[in-house]
Protein backbone atom coordinates (compact mmCIF):
# COMPACT_ATOMS: atom_id res chain seq x y z
CA UNK A 1 0.00 0.00 0.00
CA UNK A 2 1.48 3.39 -1.29
CA UNK A 3 0.61 6.75 -2.52
CA UNK A 4 0.60 6.85 -6.23
CA UNK A 5 3.69 7.78 -8.61
CA UNK A 6 4.22 11.44 -9.34
CA UNK A 7 5.18 12.27 -12.88
CA UNK A 8 8.81 13.20 -12.04
CA UNK A 9 8.72 9.50 -10.09
CA UNK A 10 7.21 8.05 -12.59
CA UNK A 11 9.99 9.89 -15.81
CA UNK A 12 12.84 8.38 -12.99
CA UNK A 13 11.86 5.24 -12.33
CA UNK A 14 11.48 4.33 -15.83
CA UNK A 15 14.37 5.86 -17.07
CA UNK A 16 16.59 4.10 -14.34
CA UNK A 17 15.13 0.44 -15.23
CA UNK A 18 15.54 1.28 -18.97
CA UNK A 19 12.55 1.64 -20.45
CA UNK A 20 12.08 3.78 -23.57
CA UNK A 21 9.29 6.03 -23.04
CA UNK A 22 7.20 9.13 -24.99
CA UNK A 23 4.53 11.57 -22.80
CA UNK A 24 1.42 12.04 -23.74
CA UNK A 25 0.08 15.39 -24.15
CA UNK A 26 -1.80 16.07 -20.59
CA UNK A 27 -0.66 13.06 -19.51
CA UNK A 28 0.23 14.78 -15.70
CA UNK A 29 -3.40 15.95 -15.42
CA UNK A 30 -5.85 13.39 -17.66
CA UNK A 31 -7.64 10.97 -15.17
CA UNK A 32 -11.13 10.11 -13.86
CA UNK A 33 -10.85 11.65 -10.13
CA UNK A 34 -12.42 14.59 -10.39
CA UNK A 35 -15.41 12.71 -13.05
CA UNK A 36 -15.84 10.29 -10.37
CA UNK A 37 -15.30 12.08 -6.90
CA UNK A 38 -12.41 9.35 -6.31
CA UNK A 39 -8.78 9.30 -5.88
CA UNK A 40 -6.23 7.69 -7.32
CA UNK A 41 -4.61 5.50 -4.37
CA UNK A 42 -3.23 3.98 -2.31
CA UNK A 43 -2.10 1.68 -4.29
CA UNK A 44 -1.86 -2.31 -3.80
CA UNK A 45 -0.12 -3.48 -7.28
CA UNK A 46 0.25 -3.69 -11.16
CA UNK A 47 -2.64 -4.50 -13.76
CA UNK A 48 -1.55 -6.30 -16.88
CA UNK A 49 -3.57 -5.96 -20.30
CA UNK A 50 -3.92 -6.18 -23.46
CA UNK A 51 -5.51 -3.90 -25.92
CA UNK A 52 -7.42 -6.57 -28.34
CA UNK A 53 -6.54 -3.91 -30.78
CA UNK A 54 -4.30 -2.30 -32.87
CA UNK A 55 -2.84 1.54 -33.10
CA UNK A 56 -4.85 1.69 -29.79
CA UNK A 57 -2.74 4.71 -28.85
CA UNK A 58 -5.90 7.33 -29.04
CA UNK A 59 -8.41 4.99 -27.52
CA UNK A 60 -6.13 4.19 -24.47
CA UNK A 61 -5.76 8.16 -23.76
CA UNK A 62 -8.63 10.42 -25.71
CA UNK A 63 -11.56 8.08 -26.99
CA UNK A 64 -12.01 5.63 -24.77
CA UNK A 65 -14.50 2.72 -25.20
CA UNK A 66 -18.13 2.57 -25.55
CA UNK A 67 -19.15 3.54 -22.06
CA UNK A 68 -15.78 3.99 -20.51
CA UNK A 69 -13.97 7.35 -20.62
CA UNK A 70 -10.28 7.44 -21.06
CA UNK A 71 -7.41 7.35 -19.79
CA UNK A 72 -8.20 3.38 -20.14
CA UNK A 73 -4.58 2.96 -18.50
CA UNK A 74 -1.40 4.71 -17.00
CA UNK A 75 0.54 3.49 -19.68
CA UNK A 76 -0.13 2.10 -23.19
CA UNK A 77 2.70 -0.21 -24.77
CA UNK A 78 2.90 -0.71 -28.36
CA UNK A 79 4.82 -3.08 -30.92
CA UNK A 80 7.49 -0.84 -31.08
CA UNK A 81 8.59 -1.14 -26.84
CA UNK A 82 8.23 2.64 -26.64
CA UNK A 83 6.14 3.22 -24.05
CA UNK A 84 3.69 5.89 -23.79
CA UNK A 85 2.57 7.66 -20.32
CA UNK A 86 -1.02 7.83 -20.79
CA UNK A 87 -1.73 9.03 -16.84
CA UNK A 88 -0.63 9.34 -13.45
CA UNK A 89 -3.86 9.29 -11.78
CA UNK A 90 -7.25 7.27 -11.96
CA UNK A 91 -7.86 5.22 -15.06
CA UNK A 92 -10.26 3.06 -16.35
CA UNK A 93 -8.95 -0.01 -16.78
CA UNK A 94 -9.64 -2.70 -13.97
CA UNK A 95 -13.12 -2.61 -12.90
CA UNK A 96 -14.42 -4.92 -10.45
CA UNK A 97 -11.99 -6.93 -8.90
CA UNK A 98 -12.29 -9.42 -6.45
CA UNK A 99 -11.71 -8.53 -3.12
CA UNK A 100 -9.84 -12.02 -2.14
CA UNK A 101 -7.31 -11.68 -4.94
CA UNK A 102 -6.87 -7.87 -3.64
CA UNK A 103 -5.89 -8.85 -0.60
CA UNK A 104 -3.77 -11.56 -2.32
CA UNK A 105 -1.49 -9.08 -4.11
CA UNK A 106 -1.20 -6.62 -1.78
CA UNK A 107 0.17 -9.39 0.42
CA UNK A 108 2.09 -10.21 -2.11
CA UNK A 109 0.83 -14.02 -1.96
CA UNK A 110 -0.34 -16.62 -4.21
CA UNK A 111 -3.36 -15.13 -6.39
CA UNK A 112 -6.55 -17.20 -5.47
CA UNK A 113 -9.18 -17.99 -7.36
CA UNK A 114 -11.89 -15.03 -7.93
CA UNK A 115 -14.58 -14.69 -5.34
CA UNK A 116 -17.57 -12.84 -7.29
CA UNK A 117 -19.45 -12.34 -3.79
CA UNK A 118 -16.98 -9.36 -2.96
CA UNK A 119 -15.78 -7.00 -5.16
CA UNK A 120 -13.72 -4.29 -5.05
CA UNK A 121 -12.90 -1.06 -7.90
CA UNK A 122 -9.29 -2.17 -9.16
CA UNK A 123 -9.50 1.41 -10.78
CA UNK A 124 -8.97 3.21 -7.18
CA UNK A 125 -5.76 0.97 -6.30
CA UNK A 126 -3.94 -0.47 -9.61
CA UNK A 127 -1.71 1.06 -11.86
CA UNK A 128 -2.52 -0.65 -15.13
CA UNK A 129 -0.94 -1.06 -18.84
CA UNK A 130 -2.31 -1.71 -22.07
CA UNK A 131 -0.01 -3.58 -24.53
CA UNK A 132 -0.95 -3.38 -28.04
CA UNK A 133 -1.80 -6.66 -29.22
CA UNK A 134 -5.37 -8.31 -30.58
CA UNK A 135 -5.58 -11.06 -27.97
CA UNK A 136 -6.46 -13.55 -30.69
CA UNK A 137 -3.88 -16.29 -29.60
CA UNK A 138 -1.72 -15.51 -32.86
CA UNK A 139 -0.96 -11.94 -32.72
CA UNK A 140 2.88 -12.11 -31.34
CA UNK A 141 4.15 -9.66 -28.98
CA UNK A 142 7.57 -8.46 -30.47
CA UNK A 143 10.34 -8.88 -28.25
CA UNK A 144 11.14 -5.22 -27.86
CA UNK A 145 7.79 -5.16 -26.22
CA UNK A 146 8.28 -8.15 -23.74
CA UNK A 147 11.11 -7.06 -22.68
CA UNK A 148 9.77 -3.05 -22.34
CA UNK A 149 6.85 -4.95 -20.52
CA UNK A 150 9.06 -6.57 -17.96
CA UNK A 151 10.81 -3.56 -16.98
CA UNK A 152 7.90 -1.20 -17.00
CA UNK A 153 6.26 -3.89 -14.16
CA UNK A 154 9.86 -3.70 -12.49
CA UNK A 155 10.38 -0.20 -12.43
CA UNK A 156 6.82 0.38 -10.35
CA UNK A 157 7.75 -2.42 -7.91
CA UNK A 158 11.07 -1.05 -7.46
CA UNK A 159 9.54 2.37 -6.48
CA UNK A 160 7.39 1.29 -3.78
CA UNK A 161 9.79 -1.63 -2.59
CA UNK A 162 7.13 -4.44 -3.94
CA UNK A 163 8.33 -7.55 -5.34
CA UNK A 164 7.10 -9.14 -8.62
CA UNK A 165 4.13 -10.91 -6.12
CA UNK A 166 2.55 -7.20 -6.45
CA UNK A 167 1.70 -8.01 -10.18
CA UNK A 168 -1.40 -9.33 -11.57
CA UNK A 169 -3.03 -9.86 -15.15
CA UNK A 170 -6.53 -8.45 -15.52
CA UNK A 171 -7.46 -12.64 -16.00
CA UNK A 172 -6.34 -13.07 -12.27
CA UNK A 173 -8.38 -10.30 -10.75
CA UNK A 174 -12.15 -9.50 -13.01
CA UNK A 175 -14.82 -11.14 -12.20
CA UNK A 176 -16.22 -10.26 -14.99
CA UNK A 177 -14.73 -12.88 -17.26
CA UNK A 178 -11.52 -10.91 -19.04
CA UNK A 179 -9.25 -12.89 -20.65
CA UNK A 180 -6.29 -10.35 -20.86
CA UNK A 181 -3.56 -10.59 -21.29
CA UNK A 182 -2.73 -13.66 -23.91
CA UNK A 183 -0.91 -14.33 -26.80
CA UNK A 184 2.45 -15.55 -28.23
CA UNK A 185 6.02 -13.82 -27.52
CA UNK A 186 8.60 -13.21 -29.72
CA UNK A 187 11.51 -14.15 -27.48
CA UNK A 188 13.46 -12.64 -24.58
CA UNK A 189 16.47 -13.00 -22.98
CA UNK A 190 18.33 -16.06 -24.52
CA UNK A 191 14.68 -17.37 -24.70
CA UNK A 192 13.04 -17.87 -27.80
CA UNK A 193 9.11 -17.97 -28.64
CA UNK A 194 6.72 -18.44 -26.16
CA UNK A 195 3.32 -18.62 -25.11
CA UNK A 196 2.82 -15.25 -22.78
CA UNK A 197 1.63 -16.47 -18.79
CA UNK A 198 1.31 -14.13 -16.00
CA UNK A 199 3.65 -17.02 -14.39
CA UNK A 200 6.27 -16.07 -16.55
CA UNK A 201 5.89 -12.49 -16.17
CA UNK A 202 6.28 -12.68 -12.65
CA UNK A 203 9.30 -14.50 -13.07
CA UNK A 204 11.16 -12.39 -15.33
CA UNK A 205 9.98 -9.30 -13.56
CA UNK A 206 11.31 -10.71 -10.20
CA UNK A 207 14.95 -12.16 -11.79
CA UNK A 208 14.84 -8.06 -13.14
CA UNK A 209 14.58 -7.28 -9.36
CA UNK A 210 17.64 -9.32 -8.10
CA UNK A 211 19.72 -7.07 -10.41
CA UNK A 212 19.86 -3.09 -10.22
CA UNK A 213 17.82 -1.38 -12.12
CA UNK A 214 20.63 -0.88 -14.87
CA UNK A 215 20.70 -5.01 -15.49
CA UNK A 216 20.06 -6.25 -18.90
CA UNK A 217 19.26 -9.59 -19.67
CA UNK A 218 21.81 -11.76 -21.19
CA UNK A 219 20.70 -12.27 -25.24
CA UNK A 220 23.57 -14.97 -25.98
CA UNK A 221 23.69 -18.55 -24.84
CA UNK A 222 26.85 -18.90 -22.97
CA UNK A 223 28.23 -22.42 -24.00
CA UNK A 224 28.35 -24.92 -21.36
CA UNK A 225 32.31 -25.64 -19.81
CA UNK A 226 34.16 -28.37 -21.79
CA UNK A 227 33.48 -31.65 -20.21
CA UNK A 228 36.25 -33.13 -17.38
CA UNK A 229 38.15 -36.27 -18.91
CA UNK A 230 37.37 -39.51 -17.02
CA UNK A 231 40.01 -41.33 -15.41
CA UNK A 232 40.69 -43.56 -18.16
CA UNK A 233 41.23 -40.89 -20.71
CA UNK A 234 43.75 -39.06 -18.44
CA UNK A 235 45.62 -42.39 -17.60
CA UNK A 236 45.48 -42.44 -21.50
CA UNK A 237 46.68 -39.79 -22.24
CA UNK A 238 49.51 -40.03 -19.87
CA UNK A 239 50.28 -43.07 -21.23
CA UNK A 240 50.75 -41.30 -24.45
CA UNK A 241 53.28 -38.76 -22.98
CA UNK A 242 55.25 -41.24 -21.39
CA UNK A 243 55.95 -43.58 -24.05
CA UNK A 244 56.51 -39.92 -26.67
CA UNK A 245 59.09 -39.50 -23.61
CA UNK A 246 60.75 -42.65 -23.91
CA UNK A 247 61.07 -42.27 -27.69
CA UNK A 248 62.47 -39.16 -27.55
CA UNK A 249 65.17 -39.99 -24.88
CA UNK A 250 66.04 -43.23 -26.40
CA UNK A 251 66.36 -41.41 -29.62
CA UNK A 252 69.14 -39.02 -28.19
CA UNK A 253 71.11 -41.73 -26.48
CA UNK A 254 71.17 -43.80 -29.85
CA UNK A 255 73.12 -40.23 -31.18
Amino acid sequence: MSDPMTPAQWRAALKAEGVRFTEHDGWTTSGRDAATGKVFGPVHGVLNHHTAGSNSLRAVAVDGAPSLPAPLAHTFLPKSGIAVLVSCHRANHAGLAAANVIAALTAEKTLPKQDKSSTVDGNDCLYGVETENLGNGTDTYTRAQYDAWVRWNAAICRHHAWGAGSVAGHLETSVEGKIDPKGPVEGYGTRGRFVFSMGQLRADVAERLKHPASWSPPTTTTPPPAPKPTTEERLSALETTVTAQGKRIAALESK
